[in-house]
């Protein structure tokens, strides 16, 4: 059996093409892909070039990049992190044929997993099973960002989500996917207010399609606006908690500026070219800010027992719960072939903010493409298989 999958050869270069697909051992199980989510953050990071594993050795005993090889060399055959599939064949009691779920696999049309080292997390049948590209790891990207504001507060007590958001007064500087779902987290987990701070107008009217309030800061200078609006005590203005989700230098110098006295950036952020514009010695150092990153490969200290990746997928499926119509309406741009992924992939301006692929059958796909598997369009035919 072979699979189509998406390969990256080189800065610019993407092709699909097909690998043979590993042999279904006992205890793994296979799937076919449904969707799988293309987001315009890390994995673009390799199309473009830019990821330093590309470049340098990443020393995981030292947690250092050094001089050396490529960590990630091309042909960079495992892209993506946003797969939704069902399971056609399992040898293992723990995954059931037919099972819809959640898995981080790359772009391709079919993946042979082990559950013992793969995360497979089912979706409930009352999710759209498009809106299941969030589950295993953009959704939870965003909820460590509220669970690294929390632990700010509560350290190692951690009981809610919302325990570093609810009552407080929320920034996000960003309108991309990530600062989106985090702002919509917020928002969920009780925060008094929330605003979403972002240059680009279409980025803007989605936040605000969302129920959100936005700022723009080449209208007005968003610090003066937020600290004149929330005002704490004398000499205390400002937001209580910014989460920073923009990878570039000017959004965490813009993100600094909008903390009140001694609050807290989180970082969701990845900055591919560096922060050379953050001026350290102007608000950071005096007004006493503290400055998280959220990255993914881990959760605040002292809670990854109590919070591990599979509880904040859970925080992301009741997230998608409550917004998931206006998600799948404003966050998610179309839904195309996977044949048409190199194209989309390298795009340029073009490309949008989140853009699940519907995987196919091999054979040509009718107009539109706007189905996958078992799911389509109501009215639409199932495109004749080869």
């Amino acid at each position: 059996m072979r699979d189509r999958v998406v390969v990256v050869g080189g800065p610019g270069r993407v092709e699909l093409t097909e690998l043979d697909a590993p042999e279904l051992r006992e205890g793994t199980f296979r799937v076919e892909t449904l969707y799988s989510g293309v987001s315009a953050g890390t994995e673009l990071s390799f199309v473009k070039g830019t990821n330093p594993y590309l470049h340098v050795t990443w020393d995981a005993a030292l947690g250092l990049f050094r001089p050396g090889g490529a960590s990630t060399p091309y042909p960079v055959t495992r892209l993506g992190y946003m797969q939704v599939g069902r399971v056609v064949e399992s040898r293992t009691p723990a995954v059931a044929v037919g099972e819809v779920g959640a898995m981080t696999y790359g772009h391709r049309s079919g993946w042979v997993a082990d559950p013992l080292t793969e995360r497979f997390v089912p979706l409930p049948d009352d999710l759209d099973p498009l809106l299941g590209v969030y589950v295993a790891h953009m959704g939870p990207i965003c909820a460590n960002g509220l669970l690294h504001a929390a632990a700010d507060l509560c350290g190692a007590d951690v009981r809610t989500l919302g325990d570093g958001v609810r009552g407080r007064r929320v920034a996000v500087v960003g309108g991309g996917v990530v600062a989106l779902l985090t702002a919509l987290f917020a928002r969920r987990h009780g925060a008094a207010s929330v605003v979403v701070v972002d240059p680009t107008p279409a980025r803007r009217q989605v936040a605000e399609a969302l129920g959100l309030d936005t700022l723009d800061p080449d209208a007005d200078d968003p610090a003066v606006v937020l600290k004149t609006r929330w005002n704490h005590a004398a000499g205390d203005r400002g937001a209580d908690v910014v989460f920073q989700c923009r990878g570039q230098d000017w959004a965490l110098q813009l993100a600094l500026r909008l903390l009140r006295p001694q609050g807290t950036v989180v970082d969701l952020a990845f900055y591919q070219a560096g922060a050379d514009a953050v001026r350290l010695g102007e608000e950071f150092h005096h007004n006493g800010l503290s400055l998280r990153c959220a990255q993914i490969g881990r959760v605040p200290r002292g809670l990854a027992p109590t919070w591990d990746r599979e509880r904040l997928s859970a925080e992301t499926v009741e997230l998608l719960r409550q917004y998931g119509d206006m998600i799948r309406k404003h966050l998610i741009s179309a839904v195309v072939p996977l044949d048409e992924a190199p194209a989309l992939l390298t795009d340029g301006p073009h490309r949008p903010r989140t853009h699940p692929l519907g995987c196919l059958p091999p054979s040509p796909p009718l107009p539109g493409g706007l189905y996958c598997g078992w799911r389509r369009k109501p009215g639409h035919k199932p495109p004749p298989t080869s």
